[in-house]
């Protein structure tokens, strides 16, 4: 499937910014055999006085952009049209949960994509007993490492409601969890605690999501959405796997990566410092049009 993708981010800032210097993860990653970057650019309203392209540890295209004069706001804005591959249906070849510790101790690597990385907490995710115990009461004896990352899914998905004024960027997944209900943010990070807490590696990844509206009513500009789902590592064989518990699938054609990490703080589409005060605001908008 090849789609068009226009996204933009907007800030408007209550007093002017001096300057300001941001950190951008927007644009859509190739990815061998799953995913491929046809074209893109990434673009700001305001011309900057410094532009750096460069790759994170995660291997993650960022764009770094600076501003030496004074702003009141600014627009980021994503145009790409990338092939998303079909994956055929995910056929179970991971071994039991309680084997995975076992098979996790043979990877002896610390390259970017171990799964070392992402069994311990991260800035944004702390191990927490109450999630891991809830994640033991959805498994069944001799489960597998997969199935039971789609069982530990789908009960987050059944669990907690989708609440977009919630929560904010900064809650504590273990408050989203608690009162259960959140955005894909929430979900993605309570279900990475979930699973790291019974020793399955997990990761963040950022995104965009084609939506499809209600039946009868026509698709509306800017409707689509950024969103986030969770990697985990099920094993030497079957390796990395991606799952959506916000929408409690296997992630597939409609998702388009941007970012991988071990939680947002790796992935944050937009990130930076202003020489300002006051409050700001701001507002994205995103389209997925199949071609």
């Amino acid at each position: 499937m090849l789609y068009d993708i226009n996204a933009s981010i907007d800030y408007s800032y209550q007093t002017a910014a001096g300057a300001g210097r941001n950190l951008l993860r927007l644009m859509p990653a190739n990815v061998p055999g799953e995913q491929r970057l046809i074209a893109g650019t990434l673009s700001s309203d305001l011309v900057p006085d410094e532009r750096v392209c460069r790759v994170d540890f995660f291997g993650n295209e960022m764009v770094e952009l600076a501003f030496r004069h004074s702003f009141d706001h600014v627009s980021f804005r994503v145009q790409a049209r990338v092939e998303r591959m079909a994956q055929p249906p995910e056929l179970d070849l991971s071994p039991p949960l309680e084997r995975l510790a076992t098979e996790l101790a043979t990877v002896q690597s610390l390259a970017p994509q171990s799964p070392q990385h992402f069994l311990a907490p991260s800035p944004r995710v702390r191990l927490a007993s109450e999630m891991a115990d809830y994640a033991r009461d959805q498994l069944r004896p001799g489960i597998t490492a997969l199935a039971a990352v789609q069982a530990v899914g789908a009960a987050l998905h059944r669990d907690m409601r989708f609440d977009a004024g919630a929560t904010t960027v900064d809650t504590d997944p273990a408050e989203a969890f608690a009162n259960r209900h959140g955005v894909c943010q929430d979900f993605s990070h309570v279900m990475i605690a979930c699973l790291r807490g019974i020793g399955v590696p997990a990761g963040y990844v950022s995104g965009y999501l084609r939506t499809e509206p209600p039946p009868g009513q026509q698709r509306l500009a800017g409707a689509d959405a950024m969103h986030a789902w969770v990697r985990a590592w099920c094993g030497v064989e079957t390796g990395w796997i991606s799952f959506d518990p916000t929408n409690d699938t296997m992630v597939g054609g409609d998702h388009v990566r941007v970012a991988l990490g071990r939680d947002y703080d790796d992935v944050a589409p937009v990130r930076g410092v202003l020489r300002t005060g006051g409050g700001q605001s701001s507002g994205h908008s995103v389209d997925v049009v199949p071609i």
